[in-house]
C-alpha cells in the first residue's frame, strides 16, 4: 500500500514531532524535485493544520504550532539555499509584513515571508502585534508599495481598518497597496473589501503573484530613496 505522506506529516505536526516530520518529507521527496514539497505536500498539510488551530479542534496547541512553523522553516530554508546557489531569484522591491495589532499567530506570516524571499522580494518582517503606525512608518522609510497584514480571527482582523485609515491619512492611497491574509479572510473573503484591503491570496504559495499584481497597481511615484523593480 502506498504511504499516505499527507496524513503522516499532519500527525507528526499535531504531535510536535519535528524529526519525524523531516523524515516524512525526505521520503516524499525521493524521486521528485524538492521544490515541489511546498505546493504538493507542505502547503496542503499546513492548511489543514491551520484550520484545526482556528477551530480549536484536533489537539493543536501553541507548542505544536511552534513545531509546525519550524518544520516549514526547515523546508523553506533548504529551498532558499538551493535557489540562492543557482542564482535564479531576481531582485525585487521591499514588502512590509506583520501580524495586525493584537494578533499573535505567526505561522501564516512566516510562511508568506519565506515564499516572498524565495521569489527575491526584500521582506521587512515586523513580527506580531504591529500597529498601523509601525506598518506605515516602515513602508514609507523603505519605499515599499505593498503592506501585507496577517490576522487569524475576526476580532483582530478588524484592526486592518486602522491600517487603511493610516494609509489614507498620510496621503498614500493608491501608492501603498494593502494585502491581507489569514484564516478569517479565507472563510469570509468579503471582509477583504469590508476592511479596506486591496487583495488577498488563499495560501502562501500565491503571495508573490499577489504582491507583484499590487505593486503594478500602485502609482509609479517614488516612495523612498530609490525605485526597485517589482
Amino acid at each position: 500500500m502506498e504511504r499516505n505522506h499527507f496524513q503522516e506529516l499532519l500527525t507528526a505536526m499535531e504531535t510536535a514531532n519535528r524529526a519525524g516530520a523531516a523524515a516524512i518529507i525526505e521520503s516524499w521527496a525521493e524521486g521528485r524535485s524538492f521544490s515541489r514539497v511546498v505546493p504538493d505536500l507542505l502547503s496542503p498539510v499546513l492548511e489543514t493544520f491551520g484550520e484545526s488551530w482556528a477551530s480549536g479542534q484536533g489537539g493543536v496547541s501553541l507548542a505544536t504550532g511552534y513545531v509546525a512553523s519550524k518544520v516549514a522553516e526547515d523546508v523553506l530554508s533548504r529551498i532558499l539555499r538551493e535557489a540562492g546557489s543557482l542564482g535564479t531569484s531576481p531582485a525585487r522591491g521591499p514588502i512590509v509584513l506583520g501580524n495586525v495589532e493584537d494578533d499573535f499567530h505567526p505561522l501564516g506570516r512566516k510562511m508568506v515571508a519565506a515564499f516572498l524571499r524565495a521569489e527575491g522580494w526584500d521582506v521587512r518582517d515586523l513580527g506580531v502585534d504591529v500597529s498601523a503606525q509601525q506598518f506605515l512608518d516602515t513602508a514609507m522609510e523603505s519605499g515599499a508599495r505593498v503592506i501585507g497584514a496577517s490576522a487569524m480571527m475576526f476580532t483582530t482582523a478588524k484592526n486592518v481598518v486602522k491600517i487603511r485609515e493610516e494609509i489614507d491619512r498620510r496621503g498614500q492611497t493608491g501608492r501603498i497597496q494593502l494585502a491581507v491574509g489569514g484564516a478569517v479572510f479565507k472563510l469570509r473573503p468579503e471582509l477583504v473589501a469590508t476592511f479596506g484591503a486591496d487583495g488577498t491570496t488563499p495560501s502562501a504559495v500565491g503571495a508573490s503573484a499577489l504582491c507583484h499584481d499590487l505593486w503594478q497597481r500602485s502609482t509609479h511615484s517614488a516612495l523612498g530613496p530609490e525605485e526597485v523593480r517589482p
